[in-house]
């Protein structure tokens, strides 16, 4: 295979991701939530629990600013934090019952969102699109 024309492939691809997952939740941030605080809240709930270090890397925010999200994040009661047992300085962060409400919430909406763009496709052509994506964190993305 050409390696540029996956390279392309790729850019495109994410691209395309990106500006989907635009489309859903544009309309969907809790007013009372800035735009870094929502992309913070959405990684806390499809991947804890987290350490404010993995929040760091993935949102590509220093630690002194995520500290300081965080703090406002638990101040709203939209997150916990708890220390892990072996190692006291260790903050793991996981949502509250008001931020998994919240995230519920939004979740919903994309689905409806995601269900309508997806009515008009077979069952079959759902399947196919499934297996790609499961293929795709399995194989690309290194996870689940």
């Amino acid at each position: 295979m050409n390696e540029n024309h996956f390279f392309q492939n790729f850019i495109t691809f994410t691209a395309s991701v990106h500006q989907l997952k635009h489309a859903l939740t544009s309309d969907l941030r809790p007013k009372n939530l800035t735009p870094i605080q929502y992309s913070i809240l959405e990684y806390i709930s499809v991947n804890q629990p987290v350490i404010p270090s993995d929040i760091s890397e993935c949102q590509q925010i220093s630690m002194p600013n995520i500290s300081r999200e965080l703090k406002k994040l638990t101040e709203k009661d939209l997150i916990t934090k708890h220390a892990d047992e072996k190692d006291r300085r260790k903050q793991y962060i996981v949502l509250s019952k008001e931020g998994k409400a919240i995230m519920d919430s939004v979740f919903y909406e994309i689905d409806y969102k995601l269900k309508e763009r997806l009515h008009i496709l077979e069952e079959e052509e759902l399947l196919e699109i499934n297996n790609a994506m499961d293929l795709l964190q399995k194989k690309l993305f290194f996870s689940k």
